[in-house]
This record gives structure tokens, sequence and C-alpha cells, in this order.
């Protein structure tokens, strides 16, 4: 895949070493992206909280380009491809690849919005990410399985929908995004956008360049996390606690608790594996892996992590 190069006029985006706060989401997106296995991350928060920026700005630093961005209008042919209408038009009939295959080939696909989405094909990404596979039968176009491989990025503001349970779940992670109330964080944020409205325009930049330095370093840290992070076993105690932690919560079926043990492991291999994978980290991924699987969360409530919950995880983990 193409890789960012200091110095060379591109797009203008933020570089992901210069996001300010927001550690968490950076933390998960990592994550996901260094098992696949995850099944992807759900952002939730109110606009104007940088999820997009952040999306972009590891796109552009782990991919090397910009994410395939699926429209809230999109229609099942622009999702899936179909025949291009040119050229049915013209009598001839070619396919056109939709919006997943570009996915396969740019490496991250962001929904944005994704609650404002018809629930179907939700559904449909959702089958496509975990399964690694394209089946396209319909409208005449039978094609083979393709196979596909994407991280898969979604954004929602609770404030206009949620989404239904069944589909929360298929999301590895969910990561709820707020505002900074910290003075001093709220004004290093206005301080780095300004700095980046200026150097955007700047025929050559040191700014820019020292941040595309970080990313790449960033991202050859995080493709060799990647690449070792299956060689290493999940622990037996730590299945056994995963497991223990999604039981206690009342979390149903079994994706929960997978998820926690596959990100503990990730979250070992992000931390440069200085042993193994360890209960702080199954403790440091657990309110992502389990906050919207937890009961309240499938009677409609709003999905959180309470003060309460982590109170009983630090119980649960200490014993």
């Amino acid at each position: 895949m193409p890789v960012p190069v200091p110095g060379k006029p591109t797009v203008p985006i933020l570089p992901y070493s210069y996001l300010v706060g927001q550690d968490a989401l950076r933390m998960c997106l990592e994550l996901s992206y260094i098992e696949p296995g995850i099944g992807g991350l759900l952002i939730t928060g109110e606009r104007g909280t940088a999820k997009s920026t952040a999306v972009r700005a590891f796109s552009r630093m782990m991919f090397g380009a910009l994410p395939v961005t699926l429209p809230i209008n999109a229609t099942d042919d622009r999702v899936l491809g179909g025949w291009r209408i040119d050229a049915l038009m013209a009598g001839e009939t070619r396919q056109q690849p939709g919006l997943l295959e570009e996915a396969n080939k740019t490496g991250l696909l962001y929904v944005d919005e994704v609650n404002l989405l018809d629930d179907h094909l939700v559904n449909l990404i959702l089958d496509v990410a975990s399964t690694g596979v394209l089946n396209v039968q319909r409208e005449g176009l039978d094609r083979p399985e393709v196979p596909v491989r994407f991280s898969l990025v979604g954004t929602m503001n609770p404030e206009e929908g949620g989404l239904r349970p069944q589909l929360l779940d298929r999301f590895g992670l969910l990561v709820p995004i707020t505002t900074e109330t910290s003075a001093l964080v709220r004004r290093r944020v206005v301080e780095t956008v300004l700095r980046f409205q200026q150097e955007k325009d700047a025929p050559k930049s040191s700014w820019l360049v020292k941040g595309n330095l970080f990313d790449r370093r960033r991202r050859l840290e995080l493709k060799e996390a990647r690449r070792l992070v299956r060689k290493h076993e999940i622990p037996g105690d730590i299945v056994e606690l995963s497991a223990t932690i999604a039981a206690e919560f009342g979390v149903a079926g079994h994706r929960g608790d997978i998820v926690t043990a596959l990100a503990a492991r990730a979250h070992a291999a992000l931390r440069g594996w200085e042993n193994t994978t360890t209960v702080a980290d199954v403790r440091a991924v657990a309110p992502y892996a389990l906050a919207h699987r937890l009961p309240e969360a499938a009677f409609g409530e709003a999905i959180e992590w309470t003060e309460d919950d982590q109170k009983r995880l630090d119980e649960i983990t200490a014993g």
C-alpha cells in the first residue's frame, strides 16, 4: 500500500501524531488494526469531537490514503457493486465494483452516521467485514466469492438515534467520545488546529514534515505488532478471566468474551510485549468490548460504562 511521503503535496490532513486528547479512541483504532478479528470499531459521541478527524488521520498514517467513506444515501449497488449505468445505456454490460471492494484496496471503510443507514445495509457491511468474503448475487449479477479485507470504523451521534442491539453487538469495540473538559487540553486543541490551518498552505512546512515522520514511525510499530500478535497464544487464565467478566456483567452471547480476549492480546502487543497478555491488559480493554453488550443497552438505555461498572471490573480482576 502507498506510504505517505513527508513533504509531498497531498490533501492536507492533520498528522495522527498531532491529535490532542482522545486517548481511548486512538487506542481502540490501533487495537482494531493490530487484531482484525476484533471485528471493527464503533465511535459514538456528539458532533465536534474530532471523530472524523481522528479516523482520517489514522487512515492516512496506516494506509497512505483517506478511508473509503460510505455516504448516508448509499444504495445496495453502490455498496456491493453492480452494472455501470453508462455502459448499459450504450447497450453494453460492464461490472462496477462497489465501495466494499474499494475499501479492500485502500484498507479502511469509514461509515459516518452509521445509525442513519438502513439496517439491512449495516448488517450486510458487518457480514462482509467479519467473514472477509463478498458474494454478490443480484439483478442478473452472479459473481463468485471475492476475498476482501479492510478495517471497519463507524461513527454515530446518539442524539440522532441508535442502532438495534443486534447490530451493536456486531461491532467488536465501542468507544464513547465526549468533549474535553480540561481547559489545558482544550487550549492545546485550539492551538493545534490554528497551527495546522497556518501550516497546511505553506509551500514547505517543517512542522508537518516532522508530524509525518512521527506517523511513519508509529505506522511501522503498529505493522510489527500486527505481524506478531497471532504468534502469541492467549494464556488460559486470560481466556477464563474474559469469560468470567462477561458472565458477571450478564453479557448475552459469547462475542463479548472473545473480543475481550483478542483485544487484551492486541493491547499487550501495543505496549511492546514486555512479557505476555496480563490482567492489566484485560482491564484496559474490557469497557470497550462490553459496554454496548450490557443488558441495559439491549433495552435501549444509554450506552455507558459507569463508575460502578469500573469498580465491579476492578473487583473481578483483583481476585
